[in-house]
């Protein structure tokens, strides 16, 4: 595991003929200062108004998506992953419409692209801590292409756009990526790790040095996963913020949405064999194809 050497590229305006290369060759890019520190705590404190109104109102859902709970380091009740985290706040709603994020549709290639606040888990945040009873440390090698599988879609372009609100040193964990596996053919995309459940380290995997206001896209075929902090209670929180730029039909999330199934696949234990996992990803396909049929 190695700790990636980029150039420092800015997000203004317009992508460079370098930054879009750059991408399209590894499949994911970093952006620094995207924002500034002090809009930084401005949004934290926001993503904190949610989290109490959340808490406050006994919400366990958003649009179907489970929230995820565990406890701070102070053994307070703490949301480590909203979804839809917009809904309840204008403020957030209103940096989605940012200029420069039109600016990454160019990473699409030939498809069309639009900000997914209203699909998929729309605006995200994560908030990681490798304390007592954090239910949130890590998260498994995956990549974000099944859930259209699960939904009765075919494989469609899309990226997936971090906001980070922490320094987070390479040696701290975080992100981790295997650079260049977004051209991978359908059965490594399906079968290259076990979904959610791995988290070995890969000898081509590389990580980062993020500082707070750093902005990060990935495309969604890449194969990535957030290594555990190194560190341990207020040291070890991690918390960023991201949602989907997709194409394809839209389809809206609203409040009588289903729970998508790919939220529980992180629970499946699959045999080492790739027979059962392929069986029951093709199963998984028919059943929804013919739900949308019907």
């Amino acid at each position: 595991m190695n700790k990636i050497e980029t150039p420092v590229f800015q997000l203004s305006n317009k992508l460079t003929s370098e930054q879009i290369s750059f991408f399209k060759r590894y499949g994911f890019i970093q952006f620094k200062n995207f924002i500034n520190k002090e809009a930084v705590s401005l949004f934290l404190k926001e993503i904190e108004r949610v989290q109490h109104f959340l808490l406050e109102n006994e919400i366990k859902k958003v649009n179907g998506i489970p929230l995820k709970f565990g406890r701070d380091v102070d053994g307070s009740q703490l949301i480590q992953r909203i979804a839809f985290t917009s809904y309840y706040s204008k403020t957030l709603s209103d940096f989605l419409k940012d200029d420069r994020f039109q600016n990454l549709l160019q990473l699409m290639g030939n498809h069309k692209g639009r900000i997914g606040e209203n699909e998929k888990d729309g605006l995200v945040f994560n908030h990681y801590v490798n304390d007592g009873e954090s239910g949130f440390r890590q998260l498994g090698w995956h990549t974000d292409s099944p859930r259209d599988l699960f939904l009765g879609s075919r494989i469609l372009p899309m990226l997936n756009v971090g906001l980070h609100f922490d320094d987070c040193a390479f040696n701290n964990g975080g992100l981790r990526v295997i650079p260049g596996t977004h051209n991978q053919g359908l059965l490594p995309l399906l079968f290259r790790k076990k979904y959610f459940i791995d988290n070995t380290a890969d000898k081509r995997e590389v990580g980062f040095d993020i500082e707070a206001g750093d902005l990060t896209i990935h495309d969604g075929r890449l194969w990535h996963r957030v290594q555990q902090s190194s560190l341990t209670g207020e040291q070890s929180r991690r918390r960023v913020m991201y949602f989907p730029i997709i194409t394809g039909a839209y389809q809206p999330k609203h409040e009588a949405s289903p729970t998508p199934f790919y939220h529980k696949l992180g629970q499946i234990k699959f045999s080492g064999s790739i027979k059962p996992r392929l069986a029951f990803l093709k199963n998984q396909l028919k059943n929804n194809l013919k739900r949308d049929v019907e």
